[in-house]
């Protein structure tokens, strides 16, 4: 059965960071989802290969997905190669989404941006038929995408309050990365102490730019289809 949205990123932990929230909504609607990590983690400072498959698994779960998959392009070298290209084209050709969410293609960590060029290309070639897999042409209707390192200003907020401790919990699986003071690995960015309260610090604020406690941005290259503009800013205070 095909999924409506497939979220794409270089890491285990990119979906959870960055459109987790989104997803849960979606799931709640009576949607479906899948995740693709195009990387198995390997060049990661903290934990180890298996460690990072458990925590991912056990974070799709907490999320709801329908699947997660690895298709280990090479972690900290992962480039748009045409079989990686084509690697992807047949996931998404598989599942048939109608929705792909991805990093944006400009970010500190070249994975992100090399991550979010790959899957917008190979969601367009999903869609020529004279490409030959194992499934029929398939192009999704947009590819959008989530900030990683750098923060892009949103084209569209999705509201994801009611999401929220989900998220907190599909991200606390990746207990390896993150903030514990009892660890002796080495700290990285994504361990030191205030890292999750920044992140959701961006949560808060793309929240307030719609008037909620807790958003999620992204960024599209056509704009949304909005029936009821007046429905669309419900909540808003005059002049906000």
């Amino acid at each position: 059965m095909a999924v409506d949205i497939l979220a794409v990123a270089a890491h285990a932990d990119d979906i959870e960071l960055g459109c987790a929230g989104t997803l849960v909504r979606w799931k709640a609607k009576g949607g479906r989802f899948g995740i693709v990590d195009l990387t198995r983690g390997e060049m990661g400072t903290r934990g180890s290969v298996e460690t990072r498959d458990r925590e991912a698994r056990q974070a799709a779960e907490i999320l709801g997905a329908e699947f997660r998959e690895t298709l280990d392009f090479g972690d900290g070298g992962l480039r748009q190669t045409r079989e990686n290209e084509l690697a992807l084209i047949e996931v998404i050709r598989r599942e048939r989404p109608r929705l792909i969410l991805t990093s944006f293609p400009d970010d500190r960590h070249p994975d992100h941006r090399r991550a979010g060029e790959l899957t917008t290309d190979a969601a367009f070639y999903a869609g020529l038929r004279r490409i030959e897999t194992s499934f029929p042409a398939h192009r999704p209707q947009q590819t959008i995408y989530f900030s990683t390192a750098y923060v892009h200003a949103p084209t569209f907020v999705v509201d994801v309050t009611e999401a929220m401790e989900t998220r907190r919990a599909a991200v606390r699986a990746f207990a390896s990365q993150f903030h514990d003071p009892r660890s002796t690995e080495p700290t990285t960015l994504l361990s030191a102490k205030g890292f999750l309260e920044a992140i959701e610090a961006r949560a808060r604020h793309f929240g307030f730019l719609i008037g909620v406690e807790f958003g999620e941005g992204f960024v599209s290259k056509r704009p949304p289809r909005v029936e009821d503009p007046i429905a669309a800013f419900e909540g808003f205070e005059p002049g906000f």
